[in-house]
């Protein structure tokens, strides 16, 4: 089910928007917290029921399940200037070329100037990782990723849209 983000609770044109189905809860609570203090909307996008703060300025949106139903619906949805909090980096590159500010949750921002070589380095790996070759994971969510993310949050928020 898709919900139509018709009205504004404020009157900044930048929104955020959250790529939630992976998005650690952490991450959530620190976003939830920024938009209150910043008064900024919010929209969490994700193939399952959220459960959100009740506010005026966070909104959810429950999309049909399937492959990059979510992420189409931000790309479709988001607009020059809008903040992106998204690990999926092809859905980064996508929201780059459009002028978005796109954050990892680790805090790491994505430009034109990095998104490229960040894209080609997944590729590559994804290439090892189907020839069997053991490449392991990221490292485990720590307290000092939580911090760089929500130091990036706040540098990107205090820009002027």
């Amino acid at each position: 089910m898709q919900t139509p983000i018709n009205e504004k609770a404020n009157s900044s044109s930048r929104q955020i928007w959250v790529d939630a189905d992976a998005s650690p809860k952490v991450i959530k609570e620190i976003l939830y917290k920024a938009c209150e203090r910043t008064k900024t909307n919010m929209i969490l996008v994700a193939n399952q029921l959220l459960e959100t703060p009740r506010s005026r300025y966070i909104r959810s949106v429950q999309v049909a399940s399937g492959f990059d139903v979510a992420d189409n619906y931000i790309v479709e949805n988001s607009n020059k200037g809008d903040v992106v909090i998204t690990a999926d980096i092809p859905l980064a590159a996508e929201l780059v070329a459009k002028d978005c500010i796109v954050l990892n949750p680790r805090g790491e921002r994505y430009t034109k100037e990095n998104i490229g070589q960040t894209l080609n380095m997944r590729d590559f790996m994804d290439n090892l990782r189907s020839t069997g070759v053991q490449t392991g994971g990221p490292d485990s969510f720590s307290k000092s990723d939580r911090m760089a993310f929500a130091n990036s949050l706040d540098r990107v928020l205090a820009q002027d849209s």
